[in-house]
C-alpha cells in the first residue's frame, strides 16, 4: 500500500467521492518508438476543498502502472485526465439520518474524501465507516484518517466541537488477529455489527449507504442492502445506496 499527494490543477473541479484517470507514460513501443500512457481509475482521497490531490493505492505485483507509480519522487509528474466522475457522491442519495460507508482495502479512498467534507456531517446525524482488510497493518491508513478528522480544528469550527461524536469507525480483519475479526457482510448477517454499534439494522426510512471494494464484495453487499429494502441510486435518480463501478485491476 502507498499514498501520494500532488498539486491540483487550478481548473480541476470535482465532488468529494469522485474518481479520475491518472497514470504515467509506458515504455516505448519496440516497433514504433512511441510511448503510450498507462492509465487507471483512482478515487481522489482528498476533499473537494483541498489544494492538493491525494491518492491511495495497492502495489500490484508486476502491475504495469503501480510498479512504476509506487516509486515516484517529489518533483515527478503524473498524467491526470481532468474529467472526474463517480457515483459515491451526496447528490446520488436521498436525505437520511444515518450514512454507512462500506469499504475494503483501498476502497476507503473515496470515503477519505467524503469524511473530510463538511457536507457529510451537515446531511447526516450519524456517519459509520466500516473498513475490512486482511491484515492489521492495512487498517493503518483508515485509523490515521479517523484520528485526523476527530482532531481537525477547521472541521470542528465549521461543524461545532461535538461533530466528531457522530463519526463511528468499525475496522475488521479477515486473516490476522485483531480486536474485531470477520467479513463485514458475515458480521452484519449475524447482527454483530448492529449490536456492537448500538444501532438498528439498515432501513430505507433512515439509512443511506455507499459501497467501495472489490467486485465480489460490492455485489454481495449490494444484494444485502436490497434485502433490507434499500434501492440503488444514481446522480440522475437519487435513492438509498450507491456502489462504485470503477475498479483497479
Amino acid at each position: 500500500l502507498f499514498r501520494f499527494r500532488t498539486t491540483r490543477p487550478a481548473s480541476l473541479r470535482f465532488r468529494s467521492g469522485e474518481f479520475v484517470m491518472i497514470g504515467l507514460m509506458g515504455d516505448p513501443d519496440p516497433a514504433t518508438g512511441k510511448q503510450k500512457p498507462l492509465l487507471r481509475a483512482y478515487s481522489i482521497a482528498s476533499p473537494s476543498w483541498d489544494e492538493e490531490l491525494e491518492f491511495y493505492s495497492i502495489k500490484v505485483p508486476d502491475g504495469p502502472l503501480t510498479s512504476r507509480l509506487q516509486h515516484i519522487q517529489p518533483g515527478d509528474q503524473i498524467i491526470l485526465r481532468p474529467k472526474p466522475v463517480g457515483t459515491l457522491v451526496h447528490d446520488a442519495l436521498l436525505p437520511g439520518k444515518r450514512l454507512w460507508l462500506f469499504a475494503t482495502g483501498t476502497g476507503i479512498a473515496p470515503f477519505a474524501s467524503l469524511l473530510r467534507d463538511p457536507q457529510t456531517f451537515e446531511d447526516y446525524d450519524e456517519v459509520i465507516l466500516t473498513h475490512t482488510c486482511r491484515e492489521v497493518g492495512e487498517l493503518a491508513y483508515g485509523a490515521r484518517l479517523i484520528e485526523t478528522i476527530r482532531t481537525d480544528e477547521m472541521l470542528a469550527e465549521l461543524m461545532g466541537a461535538g461533530f466528531h461524536d457522530t463519526l463511528r469507525y468499525y475496522p475488521t480483519t479477515t486473516r490476522e488477529d485483531s480486536a474485531k475479526m470477520g467479513r463485514i457482510t458475515d458480521l452484519m448477517r449475524a447482527g454483530e455489527v448492529f449490536s456492537d454499534l448500538g444501532v438498528p439494522q439498515l432501513s430505507p426510512e433512515t439509512d443511506r449507504a455507499m459501497i467501495c471494494g472489490n467486485l465480489a464484495f460490492n455485489l454481495e453487499l449490494k444484494d444485502m442492502l436490497e434485502g433490507y429494502g434499500l434501492q440503488e441510486g444514481a446522480n440522475s435518480d437519487p435513492r438509498h445506496y450507491v456502489v462504485e463501478k470503477a475498479f483497479l485491476d
